[in-house]
């Protein structure tokens, strides 16, 4: 296939990122499970730090946009839940399903607060990022203006989990949405609750956030939905 211009679209950066993201999971997943001596851990210290050299030779400014997003669908290939290039996401996969959204993923050690349970600060930002998908997937976006959860029981890492949301509630700039993380083989045993409230900001205000950003070649781009609900895979 090719574009306008008659040439192939070039796909490489991406899969470049996504690829370095996957290995850095396992880096970070592995940094904090190895027993090996404190020799191997400073060599391998080393051999990072040489990474993070030839890495750092060029970067964007944090009010540039990547030229790997596409911000037409809000798809951030850097968010740090659903994010496919970022090594901070699991990344957890977000899809329609009914009248709002689900996901699965399984949390490693890595993301532990107390032992074999995942950190509840964990939890908030996973679902934060599942109630602006359920606005996203709604034709409605925000920013959060207030979140609050109901922690009914720990959630264990290493065990595949399902994370859903939906709106409860939406009049004017103000959308009320609610959600559950649970167990993937028990989804009736809820874990988690959450509710969030997301206000879409008056244009001045969307212009004081935003009117600096940027796409990658510079041109003004400010996000047509500053919320940045997560790009949502179709049924």
């Amino acid at each position: 296939m090719t574009n306008d211009s008659g040439t192939i679209p070039d796909t490489e950066p991406l899969a470049a990122a996504t690829d370095l993201a996957t290995a850095l999971r396992e880096l970070i997943e592995l940094s904090v499970v190895t027993t090996v001596a404190a020799g191997e851990v400073r060599a391998a210290a080393e051999l990072v730090r040489a990474a993070s050299e030839r890495l750092a030779v060029a970067r964007r400014p944090v009010e540039q946009l990547s030229a790997l997003d596409d911000q037409a669908v809000g798809h951030r290939v850097f968010n740090p839940v659903s994010g496919v290039a970022s090594a901070l996401a699991p990344p957890v996969r977000i899809r329609r399903d009914g009248d709002g959204v689900v996901a699965e993923a399984t949390l490693g050690v890595a993301y532990e607060g107390p032992p074999s349970f995942v950190h509840g600060g964990m939890s908030a930002l996973v679902m934060d990022q599942l109630l602006g998908a359920a606005a996203g997937a709604a034709g409605l976006w925000g920013m959060t203006a207030h979140l609050e959860l109901a922690y009914r029981r720990p959630v264990p890492v290493e065990t595949p989990l399902v994370f859903r949301a939906s709106i409860a509630e939406h009049e004017g700039r103000r959308s009320v949405i609610t959600g559950t993380i649970a167990l993937a083989e028990s989804p009736e045993r809820i874990l988690v609750e959450a509710r969030g409230v997301f206000v879409q900001p008056r244009p001045e205000k969307a212009e004081a956030y935003f009117g600096s950003i940027t796409d990658a070649s510079g041109r003004p781009a400010p996000p047509r939905r500053p919320g940045d609900a997560a790009a949502i895979l179709e049924d």
